[in-house]
């Protein structure tokens, strides 16, 4: 079976496009109040502006989450492979039987080799339909788990906002998104401490 990179490629695409911004009330009345210059508001109000980010690759990594999820799904991956790898090496000795036997004039007559050889055959075919099955659940429930990690962060952005005013959270993947920033911006460890405080065991799957 080829090897499949669900896991971590499925939550680390969503992670990396993840963005969180909320204007703030006060924000949204400061906009209907400056109407006279809007093209200067951008700049001379930008210092005024709360902004924070996120280090997506420490969140996933710290999150319980994630980490929870993530074991999960390797080990219903490996599970996958080592039931077809046990389907691929029984068929394979039934086939190099089927050739020894072949060669051997084994066979009671042509038709009974010919059955045999249609049987294998059609075990192989039901080998690959089986393969491409479980491949398909696995990848349905690794976009499945991504959806969920994805609002479990935004939904307690939302809440951890409420209290902290931020006009914006940006998220940022090595430098993907930010090529430098204050380090005095950086909220990862407040967000990974509320995101597992909230998080318990008995949650999982």
């Amino acid at each position: 079976m080829k090897r499949t990179n669900f896991i971590l490629n499925g939550f680390l695409a969503l992670a990396t496009v993840l963005v969180f911004a909320q204007c703030t009330d006060k924000n949204n009345n400061a906009s209907t109040t400056s109407t006279a210059a809007p093209a200067a508001a951008g700049a001379a109000g930008s210092s005024n502006m709360k902004i924070a980010y996120v280090e997506i690759d420490s969140l996933l990594t710290k999150y319980n989450f994630w980490n929870d999820l993530n074991e999960m799904m390797i080990k219903k991956e490996e599970n996958i492979r080592t039931t077809l790898n046990e389907k691929a090496k029984k068929l394979d000795a039934e086939a190099k039987e089927f050739q020894r036997k072949y060669e051997n004039n084994g066979f009671a007559s042509p038709e009974r080799a010919q059955q045999e050889y249609q049987r294998i055959q059609k075990q192989q075919q039901d080998l690959g339909a089986l393969q491409q099955k479980l491949s398909d659940e696995l990848a349905s429930e690794n976009q499945k788990n991504s959806l969920q990690l994805r609002d479990s962060i935004n939904s307690f952005l939302k809440m951890y906002n409420k209290d902290k005013g931020y006009d914006l959270i940006i998220s940022n993947t090595g430098f993907d998104n930010l090529l430098y920033a204050n380090p005095a911006y950086n909220i990862t460890q407040e967000i990974i401490s509320g995101l597992n405080a909230r998080y318990t065991p008995s949650a999982k799957k």
